[in-house]
């Protein structure tokens, strides 16, 4: 008889998102059989580090793309909905950076794996976005809020976009925040832990009584600094959006947050200053409703401290990663600390008079 407990809300969210299991990487010469058989390209193959796919970069004779396997456990819906969200954009608002999906010979956006234990993996091909990321590019405050524009851009092109898996279960989305609690068990410092506790209070208390209201639809769900591709030297600036993985049906308020965390801290002296600036440009394009501002920096704090939460978590998990995990997250707790010692409701008042900035 099995007497292992049931596993939690947060464990069978965490194991949804593809977050709980490893695979072996998938042999790079199969990958090359299946390019030459479905996409009639050949090339030099080299293996990128990524989070769950298995990806590469293929220089071929007819350019440079990028090359996908989904791990075994993504649903192949999930996948379809990523594609498709692509496909979409490219299709109803093509003067946006957008990467490209190529479909194969026979007209397919994707090729189905079948592996030796009845498991499927899918492999798709996109086009190469060369570049710069936006992490790696000390943006000011004007950039920042040029890159706000396109994700406002882009959410208003996605408004009526809707697919049937856009609906899943996604450990990133913060409308689970609340019910990942039991993450703080694994973050070693009391005082991440304290920290941790405020913003979940914080979430508690403005955000989950929200919850059933927020004005919803599929977004982008990860417009991270190393997802957006720029070009310091062109008038658009934003030259490449790249990473639909977490694409999902969620509050619109929430893909803003997460650009958003990940500037909070950047100036230690005035912690939102540039999280802000991304909002004012954002706003510009996609209005945020008024009664829902308020909640914009709960969710960037949330979207901080839950990347800061499963980072640990894995360190936990992965032993020989813990060092590297650990100092990784680091960051993330000093800029959490840092931007609760500013009053939210003056980052509010900044935010309402931030969309009218350089208009």
């Amino acid at each position: 008889m099995n007497t292992s407990p049931a596993p939690t809300y947060a464990q069978r969210l965490l194991e949804e998102s593809g977050l709980t299991s490893s695979h072996q990487p998938i042999d790079v010469t199969l990958v090359s059989i299946f390019l030459g058989e479905h996409y009639r390209l050949s090339g030099r193959l080299g293996r990128l580090a990524t989070e769950k796919d298995d990806t590469f970069r293929l220089s071929a004779g007819s350019g440079k793309y990028l090359v996908k396997v989904s791990p075994p456990d993504e649903a192949e819906a999930v996948v379809a909905l990523q594609t498709a969200a692509m496909r979409y954009l490219a299709s109803t608002a093509s003067h946006l950076p957008v990467q490209r999906v190529k479909l194969t010979a026979g007209g397919d956006d994707h090729v189905r794996i079948r592996l030796n234990d009845g498991r499927t993996r899918v492999l798709r091909v996109f086009g190469f976005v060369e570049g710069q990321v936006l992490a790696d590019a000390n943006p000011d405050a004007e950039r920042l809020s040029s890159a706000g524009e396109m994700l406002g851009l882009i959410d208003v092109a996605l408004g009526p976009f809707a697919h049937p898996a856009d609906r899943r279960g996604l450990a990133w989305d913060l409308r689970h925040f609340h019910q990942l609690t039991e993450l703080v068990e694994h973050t070693p410092s009391p005082e991440h832990r304290q920290l941790a506790r405020s913003v979940f209070r914080l979430f508690g208390e403005n955000i989950v009584p929200r919850l059933t209201d927020l004005e919803t639809q599929v977004i982008h769900g990860d417009f991270s600094p190393y997802n957006i591709v720029v070009d310091p030297l062109s008038d658009h600036f934003v030259t490449g959006v790249i990473d639909f993985g977490d694409t999902v049906r969620s509050a619109v308020i929430f893909d803003p947050a997460v650009p958003m965390a990940n500037l909070l801290g950047r100036t230690p002296d005035h912690p939102w200053r540039d999280a802000c600036a991304f909002a004012a440009g954002y706003q510009r394009q996609r209005p945020i409703q008024a009664s829902e501002l308020p909640l914009l920096p709960v969710a960037a704090l949330a979207r901080l401290t839950l990347r800061a939460l499963i980072t640990n978590w894995r360190a936990e998990r992965t032993p020989e990663r813990r060092e590297y995990l650990l100092d990784h997250a680091k960051d993330d707790w000093i800029n959490i600390e840092r931007s609760l010692t500013v009053s939210l409701d003056d980052v509010v008042a900044h935010l309402r008079e931030a969309r009218h900035w350089h208009s």
